[in-house]
């Protein structure tokens, strides 16, 4: 048992954290947060916006802020971007103040999930595969790295996902109280 206040969820966008995210939240009675809504919320600014405005670099900035507010509480699933990952301290107070679970998805399985998709700045491109494999070569060893759990999402229904990661979770995870 690996007990943490927070749980989170990484992983590559179309892997299913937000909607299997709220799911398990709901099981295990935590507050859902997605770190992008709450960028929106702050900044008043959609993603798109953002990326288009201050670049990636800029976005990446308040991504961190706000990961580093929302992993400063305790009794909630954080879903976060894609991205998080990238950053060094991002990584570090992920692992300090969460059980991390990493969920895996398949560059085959990204592009039928996301569709037509156009709310992912990175994804705005012709080429979309080839962003997405490079994004996993760059990514997948940063999820490894701070990943308590794995779980391969592909061919998985988000309630079936749900499921498996419930029961995973019962065995391996026990969320701990701490004073607000």
């Amino acid at each position: 048992m690996n007990p943490a206040p927070n749980l989170i969820l990484v992983g590559p966008t179309g892997a299913g954290k937000t909607s299997i995210g709220k799911r398990v939240a709901e099981r295990f009675g935590l507050a859902f947060v997605d770190a992008d809504q709450a960028i929106v919320e702050r900044t008043g600014a959609s993603i798109a916006t953002l990326f288009e405005h201050m670049g990636e670099a800029g976005f990446r900035e308040r991504e961190k802020a706000v990961l580093h507010d929302l992993l400063a509480g305790h009794g909630q699933l954080v879903s976060t971007g894609g991205g998080a990952v990238l950053d060094a301290e991002n990584r570090m107070w992920m692992k300090q103040r969460g059980y991390v679970v990493y969920l895996q998805v398949s560059v085959e399985a990204q592009l039928k999930r996301l569709g037509r998709c156009t709310n992912r700045p990175l994804l705005q491109r012709a080429d979309r595969e080839q962003v997405l494999h490079d994004m996993a070569v760059t990514r997948e060893p940063l999820y490894r790295e701070v990943a308590d759990l794995t779980l391969d999402t592909v061919g998985l229904s988000p309630p079936e996902a749900t499921a498996r990661l419930t029961q995973l979770l019962a065995h391996r995870w026990q969320p701990i109280e701490e004073n607000a």
